[in-house]
């Protein structure tokens, strides 16, 4: 492998330096394995950042990304820092602006992990959420009328368009054809009673891309039935495909039954050629525990193996999953901070020692 894997860091607020840090000692390790060369450039973006220039992302910072092949984001959030600046400056800039189209999200109960769900093992709870990652209500439409007077109007608009509903969809059904469970099945998530515009559009869209891919099995389910189905029956699912809205909602769901923000990693994905891809732990950034060396850094570890598994790496991503599996299954107690049996930098150890 001649190819140098370039990233951008962007560890951020609270414990997301902790995080990253864990998340690059297992790059390393598992670069000396594979024999590929990696570079880190660490950038500083984020609250104290903020605090400090009032800028957020600072000019030519958009440029310097799209010269790398991914970036890895620790967490976004600060105490001294108004809700939402950050993330909407940051989180959804970068979405929008990289064109991320695709929010990829693995849910996959590890073993040795608790999930809320009584009596239902690794083998239960194992699929996809594929979110549409740049229209629906985030595209900030709308306005007031009569503003803070009894008549007040606000009017929020959810943009639906062609070519965004199709490229995800198309993403996601080459996923599932790829990811290659025996159940081979995308599951459509909308409200197509109620949202009988934007959803149509997504409902046909599917119909038609489905088309193409007749070894794929389909399934519809509007969001309120998935809801209830995430929990009572997890194992009937292998890819969903939702729009941004419903997928930020049920992937929150699909959090916490694979055990909590202490373990769930996603993507934002631009997976066309030349994009550039984010990938980050799903855990805020926890400022009480930044400093303290006891939050899990699992969630940025599995983030990574995502990282390695989108940019070319496929096999050292793999690897990285194995040791995770093994570490959580048979060597850490918990995985709440602070009850792991491990501090963050062990369990980092662990991970790279059971990589060998």
């Amino acid at each position: 492998e001649s190819k140098t894997l370039k990233i951008a860091s962007v560890p951020g607020d609270g414990t997301g330096p902790e995080v990253t840090a864990e998340a690059i000692k297992v790059l390393a390790a598992v670069a000396e394995i594979e024999k590929f060369h990696f570079e880190v450039e660490p950038l500083d973006w984020g609250g104290d950042r903020y605090l400090r220039t009032g800028e957020i992302i600072p000019e030519g910072g958009l440029d310097l990304l799209r010269t790398k092949d991914a970036v890895f984001l620790g967490a976004i959030g600060h105490p001294d820092v108004a809700p939402g600046i950050l993330e909407k400056g940051l989180l959804l800039d970068l979405r929008f602006k990289l064109d991320q189209y695709i929010n990829l999200r693995p849910v996959k109960l590890l073993p040795g992990v608790e999930t809320p769900l009584a009596g239902r093992k690794p083998s239960d709870i194992d699929f996809v959420v594929v979110r549409e990652n740049t229209e629906d209500l985030y595209c900030g439409v709308g306005g007031y009328l009569k503003k803070d007077t009894p008549d007040e109007v606000a009017v929020q608009q959810a943009i639906y368009t062609r070519k965004g509903c199709e490229r995800c969809i198309r993403w996601a059904f080459e996923y599932t054809r790829q990811r290659n469970s025996p159940k081979k099945m995308l599951t459509l998530v909308a409200k197509t009673n109620v949202l009988t515009f934007g959803h149509d559009l997504w409902y046909r869209t599917f119909e038609e891309v489905a088309k193409e891919y007749p070894d794929v099995k389909t399934d519809y389910n509007h969001v309120d039935a998935c809801c209830m189905w995430m929990v009572k029956n997890p194992d009937y699912y292998d890819v969903i495909v939702t729009t941004n809205m419903f997928g930020d909602i049920i992937t929150d769901l699909g959090g916490i039954l694979q055990g909590g923000m202490g373990v769930a990693a996603g993507g934002n994905l631009n997976p066309d050629s030349g994009g550039v891809s984010m990938f980050e732990p799903m855990g805020g950034s926890a400022p009480k525990y930044a400093g303290q060396n006891v939050i899990n850094p699992i969630a940025a570890i599995n983030a990574m193996a995502m990282l390695l598994e989108h940019s070319g790496f496929p096999i050292a991503g793999r690897k990285i999953d194995a040791a995770v599996a093994a570490v959580t299954g048979t060597k850490m107690k918990s995985q709440a901070a602070g009850k792991m049996g491990y501090s963050t930098e062990e369990v980092g150890d662990l991970v790279v020692e059971s990589l060998s």
